[in-house]
């Protein structure tokens, strides 16, 4: 009966979703991408944490996120020897919430792309020299080469706590090798195959997102993560109250390999602007040395479509 009651609401969600996106049911007719939940809380490495690091665990409030490297098989030894590190950085995040949007759209796990690498970076928003490509198509490597853990709690009314945990890769199928045709276009395969677990937690816990606000705050990992902070949370906080975030609280979450506060005081304040200059409708105040003031706001895609229960 629960098993039928989640594909339920699933099934109800997917239908909101997907017919936001095809009739683009959102205010000013906006292009939007979509993030995990819990990937708007707790976030990759902003760097490369080098190739002695093949674990990376966060956990801000309630989400918990896991990464852990795997091996695969070595095109020069023929052996499954062969790590290729975690994936970190902007372009590992730009590539997850496309995947997502593609999945989303497709309505199903095992998503259609285009038939040239190029095409998948312009569709970022990035340009298409090869340093670009490059850097895509090792993140894209990183991110199938890797097992995530994705782990949440919630209160339900009159339900008591609940905690929801999935434990997969997010791609499944991929060729990580890029052959390249006579014309030397990089090719690649026609379809990215999802893991269920992920495709089907994404279907429930998916956050829309401004895709020209991503693209012009797409060279900048801390500036990405705080916009979507903000996005998924601003709209939850009650019309009646405010929330406060000490800059401790804000440190663990965003300060990644910053030690001194002062430092990343400053660190922060400079990419909350970048957020706010494309996020306005975010309501965020300091109160000075202290941390911020959160206030109810209205998410930067706003959706006219309202589920019903």
């Amino acid at each position: 009966m629960n098993k039928s009651k989640t594909a339920m609401q699933q099934q109800q969600l997917e239908q909101i979703i997907l017919k936001s996106q095809d009739d683009l049911a959102y205010t000013d007719r906006k292009e939007f991408l979509f993030q995990h939940a819990v990937l708007c809380q707790v976030y990759l490495p902003y760097r490369d944490p080098g190739d002695n690091v093949t674990d990376w665990v966060r956990q801000q409030g309630k989400a918990f996120f896991g990464i852990q490297c795997t091996k695969v098989i070595n095109p020069e030894t023929g052996q499954l020897d062969l790590t290729l590190g975690l994936p970190f950085g902007p372009k590992a995040r730009l590539i997850l919430t496309h995947i997502n949007t593609l999945a989303l759209k497709q309505k199903t796990a095992l998503i259609e792309i285009p038939n040239t690498f190029s095409s998948f970076v312009t569709a970022m928003g990035l340009s298409r020299n090869g340093y670009q490509i490059d850097a895509i198509k090792n993140q894209m490597a990183r991110l199938a080469a890797s097992m995530v853990t994705i782990a949440f709690t919630h209160s339900e009314p009159n339900s008591g706590t609940r905690a929801a945990q999935v434990d997969s890769k997010i791609i499944n199928g991929f060729d990580l090798w890029f052959p390249k045709d006579q014309n030397q276009r990089v090719l690649w395969g026609s379809t990215i195959k999802l893991s269920d677990d992920y495709f089907n937690s994404l279907m429930e816990h998916a956050v829309p997102l401004d895709k020209e606000h991503l693209a012009r705050l797409s060279n900048n990992s801390m500036a990405l993560d705080i916009y979507s902070w903000l996005a998924q949370r601003l709209h939850r906080i009650s019309k009646d109250r405010r929330e406060f975030i000490h800059w401790q609280g804000l440190k663990e979450q965003f300060g990644e390999s910053i030690v001194r506060l002062d430092h990343f005081k400053t660190h922060f304040r400079k990419n909350l602007k970048m957020v706010l200059d494309q996020y306005q409708n975010a309501r965020i105040e300091e109160d000075l040395n202290k941390g911020f003031y959160l206030y109810q706001s209205q998410p930067p895609v706003a959706p006219k479509l309202i589920a019903t229960t």
